[in-house]
């Protein structure tokens, strides 16, 4: 431990980029990795147990509150990441991350820091799940992939606030304006609901965004280019284990048309207020935030 102390106090002197690193949340792993943690056990151990003899909360204007918030949140990063150079002046073959003091660059710092938020506010969707009682929504790729992505855009603002690696979070505000816009749209009511029949292709989306994101880094590999390829390698291997994370679950809930399993062992069986995950030996399969509901072959809206 004391080596590895060591070797991540040279890192942050050595590599740290000197303009975010006194930003909010920026520079100290150990409060990340705090809240990731207390995340992780909340949704899978803490909350489970303190909710097992509760009804589940319903929560609806402050899910509706959090979706609207999330679309226009997303919205804005995706603009400031146009404006900051992608699709303008930066380069799909190779760009190297801006340090300088231009207003372009001072704009693409803001974005990042901005996204790196974000994903933390992100883990209220699991939150939100175990709150509601939706157990068969903590499913190891939801888990992995909000404990993952706040890492991702730490080590961004942190070390590389731009650049080449910078167009993961333009594709993944994009997916989550999209997503969150359904999830909103289906928190209306089944008037609205029976229209939304698009809702496997989100995973698509997500799906494309992954591989985008792979080639992205994987052709910059053989070239010169003035970016870490140690990040453009880390990227590639986990855009992969994505698209087979995110394949796995289209295949699992939209071919197969079987539950997602869960991460959480113990799932209460007492039906509450007509919903449940098991009750009366029926398996019910939630999609999502407001998605449909299948139990005993028919489609529910919640």
């Amino acid at each position: 431990m004391a080596a590895v102390s060591r070797w991540y106090g040279i890192l942050m002197k050595d590599y740290q980029d000197e303009w975010t690193k006194d930003w909010f949340m920026v520079g100290s792993l150990g409060k990340l990795l705090m809240i990731l943690i207390g995340y992780v056990i909340f949704c899978t151990k803490v909350g489970p147990k303190l909710m097992k003899n509760r009804k589940p909360f319903k929560l609806t204007r402050t899910i509706q509150f959090y979706n609207i918030s999330q679309v226009l949140i997303n919205a804005f990063i995706f603009y400031e990441g146009i404006q900051s150079g992608w699709f303008t002046t930066y380069s799909f073959k190779c760009e190297p991350v801006d340090y300088s003091e231009s207003p372009s660059a001072k704009r693409m710092r803001r974005a990042v820091w901005l996204y790196y938020i974000v994903k933390l506010s992100d883990l209220l969707d699991t939150v939100f799940f175990v709150l509601r009682k939706k157990y068969n929504q903590v499913t190891f790729l939801h888990v992995y992939h909000h404990t993952l992505m706040p890492i991702c855009s730490y080590i961004g603002v942190t070390f590389l606030p731009g650049g080449h690696g910078s167009l993961l979070g333009l594709c993944n505000t994009l997916v989550h304006v999209i997503l969150y816009s359904y999830y909103f749209l289906a928190s209306l009511g089944p008037e609205i609901q029976k229209h939304l029949w698009w809702k496997k292709y989100v995973t698509k989306i997500q799906l494309v965004q992954f591989l985008i994101i792979l080639v992205h880094n994987v052709q910059v590999l053989p070239r010169s280019c003035d970016y870490p390829k140690v990040f453009n390698v880390l990227l590639s291997i986990q855009a992969g284990y994505f698209i087979y994370l995110f394949g796995s679950f289209y295949v699992r809930a939209y071919i197969q048309k079987k539950p997602q399993p869960t991460i959480i062992q113990e799932i209460p069986k007492v039906k509450e207020n007509g919903t449940s995950s098991i009750a009366n030996g029926n398996l019910s399969h939630e999609i999502s935030n407001g998605d449909v509901h299948e139990a005993n072959g028919k489609a529910k809206i919640h």
